[in-house]
């Protein structure tokens, strides 16, 4: 299964939130992040809404809850709301993913949670919810959306037809496809944020550097108008002493005061031009740190995920380097993974033609795999009991439900089992993990 685009999880090892919910016995083909847990109780269908009633949270399918808590409202909101209603929650230790997945969970639950919410999405969109109340059918409702596409107001706009009288189910789904795509635009921005992080921090020592020139100009030239200012007082005080002794000024010392007065306003314009240019460079300089700062931070996370992308690919190339040495010196059976000696591994999630592809390399290296797809066709009640009979459990991070990878771990540490995620449901993640936790002997 696929992330939300707006709420980027962290699938590092967590405890679990609130408890284990038994999944579902159907899994409808929606691509969510939180697969909704089963009321309590069979609760009959809600009756179809009046043309003029807006649909609440808990109206909606909980399919599509992930998309709304992630997109509309702000991990902020999320804090100050969840954890009074989620007691083992920690509200200063917990990670986004964890407030996130239970706040999903309460919404589906219904009850006061999904209230809370449905009030705060109503307050925080209301601007996206009167502009969209305008519109009555179908295409009017599109083209709302499409605008709301093109300028970025995409959680307002998002929350406003989600809940609209005239929605259907088809505008539904596209507007719920629109906002997945959108995390693939976050991440084809990352290089191009990389290359110019370079030529901003040139851009930024330079301008601190005319900065500090300015500056220093600027201290000079209010020195010399402090100088200036000081003996054109002394000049106007000497004129005022001698036009009191005389009768009457000279024409000659009339036009010098004229020529002092002009040059003191002159340097005056000047100095108020050069504090303006001041406080606009400074300005930007602080504007060009902030981003620099920013893209700082954006590069150490490509950083990251290219660090790891880069052992991934040398454990492969290693891998099948041993293949092929293995089949040079004439061995029969080739292995791309570290000896198994019969071990067992369990592969929870995933797609189902890598599952194959890694099920025939464990099998050709002693091993065995059990694979379970986390629930889409596999039944999850199959997971609990698949899982103590593995020595090793491991699940992409990527392509797995929130239910099946809580299973996962739970039976994992009630039954000693080791527990390891992956990055991807690739084979390069895989085998990097083998080969890191059983490193082959060296060849003599």
């Amino acid at each position: 299964m696929q992330r939300h685009p707006a709420q980027p999880h962290d699938h590092r090892e967590q405890p679990p939130l609130i408890g284990t919910r038994l999944p579902r016995p159907e899994q409808p083909l929606w691509d969510v992040c939180c697969t909704p847990a089963p009321a309590p109780r069979a609760v009959p269908p809600a009756p179809p809404l009046p043309l003029k009633q807006r649909a609440r949270l808990a109206d909606l399918d909980p399919n599509v809850h992930c998309s709304i808590v992630g997109t509309c409202l702000t991990t902020a909101e999320l804090r100050r709301l969840i954890p009074r209603h989620a007691p083992l929650l920690d509200r200063k230790h917990a990670t986004d993913l964890q407030i996130h997945h239970t706040a999903v969970e309460l919404s589906t639950d219904g009850g006061a949670v999904a209230k809370e919410l449905n009030k705060a999405l109503d307050t925080r969109h209301a601007l996206a919810i009167k502009k969209f109340r305008a519109a009555s059918d179908e295409p009017a409702l599109t083209r709302l959306w499409q605008e709301a596409l093109a300028s970025g107001e995409v959680p307002g706009a998002y929350w406003a037809l989600m809940t609209h009288p005239a929605v259907t189910s088809g505008l539904r789904a596209l507007a719920f496809g629109d906002v997945h795509m959108l995390s693939h635009l976050v991440g084809a921005s990352n290089r191009a944020d990389i290359r110019r992080l370079a030529a901003l921090e040139d851009e930024c020592e330079r301008l601190r550097q005319h900065s500090a020139h300015q500056q220093h100009r600027l201290h000079e030239m209010a020195a010399q108008h402090g100088a200036t200012v000081d003996d054109l007082r002394r000049q106007v005080q000497a004129l005022t002493a001698q036009h009191g002794q005389q009768p009457a000024v000279p024409a000659q010392l009339q036009d010098e005061v004229a020529q002092l007065r002009a040059a003191l306003a002159d340097r005056d314009e000047k100095l108020a031009l050069h504090t303006t240019r001041r406080h606009d460079t400074e300005q930007r300089l602080a504007a060009q740190q902030q981003r620099v700062t920013d893209l700082h931070a954006a590069h150490q996370l490509a950083q990251t995920a290219a660090d790891t992308a880069h052992r991934e690919l040398t454990a492969l190339e290693q891998a099948f380097m041993q293949t092929l040495d293995a089949s040079a010196d004439g061995s029969p059976h080739g292995s791309a993974l570290p000896a198994l000696d019969g071990k067992t591994i369990a592969y929870v999630g995933g797609r189902p033609g890598t599952t194959t592809l890694l099920a025939a390399m464990v099998a050709a290296a002693g091993g065995t795999l059990l694979a379970h797809d986390g629930g889409i066709e596999d039944r999850r009640g199959l997971l609990a009991a698949m899982l103590p009979g593995a020595d090793l459990v491991v699940f992409p991070v990527d392509c797995i439900g929130h239910n099946a990878m809580h299973v996962a771990r739970q039976t994992c540490a009630r039954h000693g089992i080791a527990c390891h995620p992956l990055r991807s449901a690739s084979v390069a993640s895989f085998v990097e993990l083998l080969q890191r936790l059983q490193p082959p002997a060296r060849p003599r």
